[in-house]
């Protein structure tokens, strides 16, 4: 026993393999080899069907790319954003009726009675592949959700298992209306259009709910071959044929009768062109761009965000018209080829139209820029800025300056000679007439009073970035000699029309996800005072009454200039840079702002006589009267803080503190305390030419006597004789060097 015993144990220890072996001797061989092969052919199962088998989970995985859809503000579609495909997905109730039956008839009779796979539609078809030398397809619409969206399109066995596979795993997992939903969102239907949705877009440009059955023929048909049947395709006669055959179909179906399949055969189908793809391009992108650097590129293009928009498609449309119409109209020796404009509701910071260009698809005016983001001198467009700050240093809209040949030292290492537009001088000139006859003198000096850095800070805090160290700029500043974006110069001049609150531009109204999760709401203010307050509410108001004034720019305009639009109080200034390459013209009332340019992508210069009133200003006239059209007038608001004081015509004096003379009088705004209680206007003793009353200049000291004047003292020191014989600004300098001109209005 002991010894049997240890045997035993000798023969186990020796070896596990001999002890089995012993015992499969007697074991078939037949046996063996099956076991075999069933191993090697499950792992060969495993390695080629299942071990890469995607999930059918990720059917209705929310990881998979969607489109981002850019509407406007009635939900009108703008643009649709995506990476790879376009993709879209709707609900199933959201779709009509006879587009559903027309996939089905087409696609799947039987879908809602059979299970993942039809055998009798596989036996038909391979009937008919055998028989009939006839290709017809013999899956179902689960076979082919799986196909098209888990499995590559390759033909193989293998391929055709985990589809197989699939489609009874996805018939497990999901309800029959599931499915089809999720087939008539992913399914491609030609190009990247993936689903109903994109491909009503792609063709019609409109949403699925609002498929004709005509049209939803047409588009059910594409899913076989999406390129032989495309109505953009080579052969756009094999997509009328298909939609043919589907409505047949729907007919033998039940789905329709014979008269509605005649009437959708008769209706002409109107699809939607290349050149509509993209509406408003230019406000679209810069959206996109918005969108980018607030969620990531990733979501943006795959996350399938719908995004409203402020923008209002009509006035889109009617202000690109503008621009186009009046580039083309100008004469070619005019050298203007491109222009741009911008429309905002101030008081809430929408954007309701934005044109960057005057077409975005013409590559040889580098039409694909967007002016309304791009730096550009504004010329004198700039100018309220300066005096609203001259405003709320105390000066006031009769505050009056000396316009005469006159040079500032120090700009640059040299004399600043600026002049006026008209190359003329103007003498004594309110603040009221400066402004809105845009002249360049005492806008220069009104700089120099207020100076550089008062200016910059108030720009800034108005809304304009772009002005940062004051060391760069000089007094050209307030003629346009420092660059800004039209986006921001309508924000500054918003605080204007806002009563002195800043709103700064707000384009997109509402970021939903595609669970349905807001992500961002705007709720425009009901009033300006939202915003931040800026400047006093009289120094918008006295700006804003300024540049509305239609009398005070007429010596510079005339009286019925592009500036005017009958009926309605709006508040306009123009600009014309120096070297004629900007060209602009920026109104507002407290409901809508329109800001508008022309010039050269280029840079090239335009011809002299473009100016802010012959270039930008018939496109702002023909934009503003038509947002205006119809409704009520809306002059400014007075404030409590404005009172109106009677002032004389020639000096803007009080007339209340003239001294040594009557005058005649006119009405001006003040703001309370501006009013002054001390006139400008003084008795002093200038030189004059003995036995004469005329004014000789400093250079000139021979044959001169002493004698007393009313004299005018500006705020830079000027003066200017009011009681000579010929009255004028006395000479502050001794030479000047040749000024060059100035452009302004």
């Amino acid at each position: 026993m002991a010894q049997a015993k240890y045997g035993i144990i000798v023969n186990v220890k020796k070896s596990n393999f001999s002890y089995y072996l012993t015992r499969v001797k007697g074991f078939p061989r037949i046996h063996l080899i099956a076991a075999a092969l069933c191993l090697i052919f499950l792992g060969a199962f495993y390695f080629y069907i299942l071990k890469d088998l995607p999930l059918p989970t990720n059917l209705s995985s929310s990881s998979n790319p969607e489109t981002t859809l850019i509407y406007d503000r009635d939900g009108k579609i703008l643009y649709n954003i995506y990476d790879k495909r376009n993709q879209i997905s709707i609900p199933l109730a959201s779709m009509p009726k006879h587009l559903k039956e027309a996939t089905l008839s087409i696609e799947d009779k039987n879908f809602y009675h059979h299970g993942a796979i039809d055998l009798r539609g596989m036996t038909r078809a391979a009937i008919s592949i055998v028989f009939r030398q006839q290709i017809q397809g013999g899956s179902t619409l689960t076979q082919q959700l799986v196909k098209n969206s888990l499995l590559t399109q390759e033909r193989t066995i293998p391929r055709k298992i985990k589809e197989i596979l699939l489609s009874f795993a996805t018939e497990f997992l999901y309800t029959k209306d599931q499915i089809l939903e999720m087939y008539l969102n992913q399914t491609p239907y030609g190009g990247l259009a993936y689903g109903v949705e994109a491909a009503a877009d792609t063709y019609f440009g409109k949403h699925a709910k609002d498929l004709t059955l005509s049209e939803a023929a047409l588009i059910v048909g594409l899913p076989q071959s999406p390129t032989r049947y495309s109505p953009f395709g080579a052969r756009p006669e094999l997509a009328k044929a298909r939609q043919l055959e589907v409505l047949k179909n729907m007919e033998e179906a039940g789905y329709i009768t014979s008269a509605q399949r005649q009437k959708a055969e008769g209706e002409k189908l109107n699809y939607k062109t290349i050149a509509t793809e993209i509406k408003a391009p230019h406000f679209v992108l810069y959206i996109k761009d918005l969108l980018i650097e607030k969620y990531g590129e990733k979501v943006v293009e795959e996350g399938g965000l719908k995004v409203t928009t402020s923008l209002d498609l009509t006035i889109q449309t009617a202000a690109e018209a503008s621009v186009s119409a009046q580039i083309d109209s100008l004469p070619k020796f005019y050298h203007v080829t491109n222009g741009a404009a911008l429309v905002t509701n101030p008081s809430t910071g929408e954007i309701l139209a934005m044109v960057g260009s005057k077409d975005y698809f013409d590559s040889e005016i580098d039409g694909n820029v967007n002016l309304t983001t791009s730096l550009r001198q504004p010329g004198s467009s700039i100018k309220p800025i300066n005096y609203a700050v001259g405003l709320i240093k105390g000066y006031s809209a009769s505050t009056a300056f000396v316009d005469q040949a006159t040079c500032f030292s120090n700009q640059g290492g040299r004399n600043y000679c600026p002049k006026n537009y008209d190359n003329q001088w103007h003498g004594l000139t309110q603040v009221r007439y400066a402004l809105a006859n845009s002249y360049n003198i005492p806008a220069v000096k009104m700089l120099k009073t207020n100076t550089i850095p008062s200016m910059i800070a108030t720009a800034s805090a108005m809304g304009i970035t772009t002005f940062e160290d004051a060391s760069n700029y000089g007094l050209s500043l307030t003629l346009g000699g420092g660059e800004v974006r039209m986006t921001e110069m309508a924000t500054a001049f918003g605080v204007f029309a806002n009563g002195g609150y800043r709103i700064n531009l707000h384009p997109i109204l509402k970021v939903v996800d595609k669970k349905g999760k807001v992500l961002e709401e705007y709720s425009s203010p009901k009033s300006p005072i939202f915003g931040k307050k800026i400047i006093e509410s009289g120094v918008a108001f006295i700006i804003s009454d300024i540049l509305s004034d239609n009398g005070a720019r007429t010596a510079a305009f005339g009286p019925n200039s592009q500036l005017r639009i009958d009926g309605k109080t709006v508040s306009v200034k123009t600009g014309t840079t120096n070297d004629y390459k900007d060209n602009w013209t920026i109104g507002y009332t407290p409901s809508f702002l329109v800001a508008t340019w022309v010039g050269n992508f280029d840079n090239t210069a335009m011809s002299g006589v473009v100016s802010g009133v012959t270039g930008a200003a018939p496109i702002w006239n023909d934009i503003m009267s038509y947002v205006l059209a119809g409704k009520p007038d809306e002059p400014p608001s007075r404030p409590a803080s404005i009172v109106q004081k009677r002032v004389c015509q020639d000096t803007g004096v009080v007339a209340s503190l003239e001294q040594g003379k009557e005058c005649a009088t006119r009405l001006e705004y003040f703001i309370k305390g501006t009013e002054g209680e001390k006139s400008p206007i003084t008795q002093q003793d200038i030189f004059i030419k003995k036995g004469s009353e005329d004014i000789p200049a400093l250079d000139d000291t021979t044959d001169i006597e002493a004698k007393s004047f009313l004299l005018y003292v500006d705020p830079t020191g000027d003066k200017y004789c009011l009681n000579c014989k010929n009255p004028g600004g006395i000479p502050t300098v001794k030479s000047s060097p040749t000024p060059s001109p100035t452009p302004s209005p």
